[in-house]
């Protein structure tokens, strides 16, 4: 372990592995983290340390917040999901159903669970946008109504990298009339007890975390973002670089108040663990329900697999909102396994089969578009410690 880095929070007996490989990440570029995990409801490892600035002058507290990019998009699934279950979400009725300037440009017949398995063909606006433009909702959501789309909906899927939380969002408000980040706060955070948010008001600025950007990409890592930057014109770069998401944009208040349910949650790992662990058994948490047994399943069950026409030649998986494991991404070694990993690091998943929920939050990122060793090597001592 680095020194000066203080490891604190609690892990039972069986998980001290786990622990260990928590303080070595600091002593090879670790700045700050936090580590949960749930087995069967109960909170079995809850570990935090380092710092929340790259100065290394601001500790990491228990309840540091810090942005996990599109480890988000779960929680945005877990809203989509739960209006369905409750019968104000037909997934098989047109989008244009319920947000009726969708229709324009060949788009009427495209049904709801396509936003949330990446094949619409909305992955990207052809249109330059503003950089300020992110965060005005109407505008966002007016580009994608009035969008095109890349390819054939539902011939194929492409991860919908930025565009994923505004559509399904939309759809979310359009029939709620709340805001994806209100109806999250409202019906799940608040009432559940998670710190975790989509959408922050200055009062939450002194636990925040700042993002670190990772170091440069080594030569033969496959990298989204380095690929939009040298063709900016093509799906992947208008998708992760349309608006171009400058160096340091991610710490501002600007960032912090949007409501970007694509990229910008900001949380606790303990927080992720808990809501996906309820997930992991009977999507009940502390009395209160997250979603039913049946709707998990018909959220888990595969929906796109194979090339993404966004991240080609990679393959993705996904189910109702959710990556599903794969083995690009694996979330732990069972089958059933799903959730969702965020640029630089960050993952966070359910796994039905073990009763477990996992989190893990960081503010270095590394490279690559969805988790990296850090987050691998935990998931895999965790798995160690339940043999």
């Amino acid at each position: 372990m680095s020194e000066g880095v203080k490891v604190e929070g609690e892990n039972a007996a069986r998980f001290a592995r786990v622990r260990e490989a928590f303080e070595k990440n600091f002593a090879t570029g670790e700045v700050g983290a936090g580590l949960a995990v749930t087995v069967n409801g109960e909170l079995v490892v809850d570990l935090w340390g380092g710092h929340r600035d790259l100065e290394r002058t601001k500790p990491w507290q228990r309840d540091t917040l810090v942005n996990v990019y599109s480890t988000t998009k779960g929680m945005t699934a877990i809203c989509a999901n739960r209006l369905a279950e409750r019968g104000k979400l037909d997934l098989d009725a047109p989008v244009a159903s319920y947000w009726p300037e969708f229709a324009a440009n060949g788009k009427a017949d495209i049904p709801v669970r396509w936003l949330l398995s990446h094949r619409a063909g909305l992955a990207a606006i052809r249109e330059t946008i503003p950089a300020e433009s992110r965060f005005d909702w109407k505008y966002m959501t007016g580009a994608l109504a009035a969008e095109k789309p890349w390819w054939e909906p539902g011939t194929g899927h492409g991860y919908h990298a930025l565009t994923y939380g505004y559509l399904v969002g939309e759809v979310v408000r359009r029939i709620d009339g709340r805001t994806l980040g209100a109806y999250f706060r409202d019906e799940l955070s608040a009432p559940l007890g998670l710190d975790f948010h989509i959408g922050i008001g200055p009062e939450f600025d002194a636990r925040v975390a700042d993002m670190i950007p990772a170091p440069p990409t080594p030569p033969g890592v496959p990298n989204p973002f380095a690929a939009a930057a040298q063709n900016p014109e093509s799906l992947v770069g208008r998708a992760f670089a349309n608006p171009v998401l400058e160096t340091g944009v991610v710490n501002s208040r600007a960032w912090r108040a949007a409501e970007i349910p694509a990229a910008n949650g900001h949380g606790t790992a303990r927080g992720l663990a808990r809501i996906y662990g309820a997930l992991a058994r009977d999507g009940v948490l502390d009395g209160v329900p997250v979603l039913s047994p049946a709707q998990i399943e018909r959220a888990n069950t595969e929906q796109s697999y194979g090339e993404d026409k966004v991240l080609a030649p990679l393959p993705t998986r996904f189910g109702l909102g959710f990556f599903m494991t794969q083995p690009i991404i694996p979330f732990g070694p069972n089958p059933r396994s799903f959730g969702h990993p965020g640029a630089g690091g960050s993952i966070a998943f359910a796994d039905p089969d073990a009763k477990l929920g996992f989190a893990y939050v960081m503010n270095q990122m590394q490279v690559g578009l969805a988790g990296d060793a850090r987050g691998f090597g935990l998931i895999s001592e965790v798995y160690e410690a339940l043999k």
